[in-house]
């Protein structure tokens, strides 16, 4: 009898012990519970009290976590030139059939100009816009119409890492737009209303800016440029001109100007002659004396 009495009392022991445990844990638990309500509350309310304080720091985040995020393009992003000089046989006719090029091609005449030098030299320009993908056919083409390529040169430009970084601005932007749209319907204060409205209307247009930024960079390598200079080299034979072949006229003209060198050359010879007369006359005494001793000279010498 002792001995189950015994077991039974250590039973009831260990029971109480175990009832006593679980409902130390539940008391804990409660607290804990409430702690977190308390704290969840007051965060709340320090929330609702510093939202319009809080909108910038949860804008550059969302700015910085849309930056970082890889975007890829299957496609490289490449602006074509191409200029070409060509000799050509027919000016016009070469010119039409790059406008019919054009056309097929889908592109378009930016810029078209002729000039001519005399009646010898037929020149002109012209500026194309045509779709990439027939860039270098139409090279191929404008080419075939020449008689001689005088210079070809074609230039790359990769904007594609540009325009990647672009796209990645633009989605960033668009994300800090829409917080502040967030942020607007829920301000309270006139302060922080204006704020967010100043703030809303400079990203706004930065949107725009990099829109039109990437709108260029798109027509730019949807579309190359091809600038074409044709010269036409023309053989003309000289027709005679009846008004210049007045003979009399250039006769009398002509003996006109004789008589005036004459009289300039006369008047010249007087001028130095009468103007130096001083020193012509000692020169011609000098010269005398020097001759006339000389020969007196010569005399003595055949006597002796």
């Amino acid at each position: 009898m002792k001995k189950p009495k015994r077991l039974f009392s250590i039973f009831f022991i260990i029971l109480l012990i175990f009832i006593t445990g679980c409902s130390s844990n539940s008391e804990d638990k409660s607290a804990k519970m409430s702690e977190s309500n308390d704290v969840s509350m007051d965060t709340a309310e320090s929330d609702s009290g510093e939202q319009a304080d809080f909108y910038s720091g949860e804008t550059e985040k969302a700015e910085k976590s849309s930056a970082a995020e890889n975007i890829k393009i299957q496609n490289q992003m490449v602006i074509y030139q191409a200029d070409l000089q060509l000799r050509v046989k027919k000016f016009d006719q070469t010119v039409r059939i790059l406008e019919e090029k054009v056309l097929k091609y889908g592109g378009y005449i930016a810029e078209s100009n002729v000039s001519k030098e005399g009646n010898e030299q037929v020149s002109g320009s012209i500026k194309i816009r045509i779709p990439q993908k027939h860039f270098q056919t139409f090279l191929h083409d404008a080419e075939s119409q020449a008689a001689e390529v005088l210079q070809r040169s074609i230039t790359g430009q990769d904007v594609t890492e540009e325009y990647v970084d672009l796209e990645s601005r633009l989605k960033s932007k668009k994300v800090v737009e829409e917080r502040l749209l967030t942020f607007m319907k829920s301000a309270v204060k006139t302060e922080d209303l204006l704020k967010i409205s100043a703030d809303l209307a400079s990203v706004q247009e930065e949107i725009e800016i990099i829109e039109g930024k990437m709108k260029f960079l798109e027509n730019q390598t949807s579309l190359s440029t091809v600038n074409i200079t044709l010269y036409e080299k023309s053989v003309v034979v000289p027709t005679i001109n009846k008004d210049k072949l007045n003979t009399w006229e250039k006769t009398k003209k002509q003996f006109i100007n004789s008589i005036n060198m004459l009289l300039v050359g006369l008047s010249g010879l007087v001028v130095f002659t009468v103007g130096n007369l001083p020193v012509l006359a000692i020169l011609f005494i000098i010269v005398f004396l020097l001759l006339y001793y000389l020969k007196k000279r010569k005399s003595r010498q055949r006597q002796e």
